[in-house]
């Protein structure tokens, strides 16, 4: 089942790219961070271990594109770090947008993460957290043992 998911979205993806963009269009007025009911690719979220019960969360955030060289400000006074900080080639945006979850959720645990959509200027990404603490993960025979004994 999760196999045939998997085809149709890819499907959805190249052959209903409008649908998409409609998606991408309501997305860009939310937040940066908003939780999610339910997973939207539910074939990926169940690989990274997420169940539909208390104590998992599904998170979708929205990261800025663009490039890694920023202008030197060239008019005007100079400003003390000339906006040109925290620009890091080798952090990918898929860790910028787990890492931004994560200080958000500072009680949750990393399950994984994917790439949703991307347009000109910002890319989505759906991230799997965990409560570890939550009983309904304690309990949990298959979950709770590897994540508790990390």
């Amino acid at each position: 089942m999760y196999k045939q998911i998997s085809q149709s979205w890819q499907k959805n993806l190249s052959k209903n790219l409008g649908e998409i963009k409609k998606r991408a269009i309501i997305w860009r007025k939310e937040s940066t961070i908003v939780r999610l009911n339910r997973p939207t690719r539910l074939d990926r979220a169940r690989s990274f271990g997420y169940k539909a019960k208390m104590g998992f969360v599904t998170v979708r955030i929205k990261v800025g594109r663009g490039g890694m060289r920023k202008k030197r400000p060239d008019a005007g006074r100079r400003p003390k770090h000339l906006g040109t900080t925290k620009i890091k080639a080798a952090v990918s945006m898929q860790q910028v947008a787990e890492r931004r979850a994560l200080k958000k959720f500072p009680n949750m645990s990393l399950l994984g993460s994917y790439f949703l959509y991307q347009d000109g200027k910002t890319s989505w990404f759906e991230i799997m957290l965990c409560d570890r603490n939550h009983p309904s993960t304690q309990n949990d025979p298959n979950f709770g043992r590897s994540l508790h004994n990390n």
